[in-house]
């Protein structure tokens, strides 16, 4: 991937492992920026840089609102640092959240083992008194 290189669509969807619904969908949510030649669309190394940025915060659960204003402040002009305060904010409560999440679902594991093993031990019983009459 050449730094000036204009890709297609189609490499696009190659080196990002998208699709093309959604490059143009991002494209309409004002996230991408493509150069379009008629029905052709070319993205450049921003483009690239911007959906890389893009992929990350949706794996990490920021809203696709959260994403555009973060990359928004790209341009600020003060060297990113507004950007990377804020990115940094929203990943500290993402984080939390997370964290939150991941505590409740080990409790219901919990639970739900705990259930189980209450579940083996009554289909056991009932097994054997099952055997034991018939």
């Amino acid at each position: 991937m050449s730094d000036e290189k204009t890709m297609t669509i189609r490499e696009m969807c190659d080196a990002f492992d998208v699709t093309p619904r959604t490059l143009r969908f991002y494209e309409q949510k004002e996230l991408l920026f493509p150069i379009r030649e008629g029905q052709k669309r070319l993205f450049t190394r921003r483009d690239r840089a911007r959906l890389k940025l893009i992929l990350r915060g949706k794996r990490f659960g920021f809203s696709l609102e959260e994403i555009r204003q973060l990359l928004d402040l790209y341009h600020v002009g003060d060297q990113q640092l507004t950007q990377l305060q804020q990115t940094y904010e929203i990943a500290q409560q993402r984080l939390n959240d997370m964290i939150r999440q991941r505590d409740e679902l080990n409790e219901a594991i919990a639970e739900l083992e705990e259930q189980m093993t209450w579940g083996e031990k009554m289909i056991a019983s009932m097994s054997q008194q099952e055997r034991a009459a018939g």
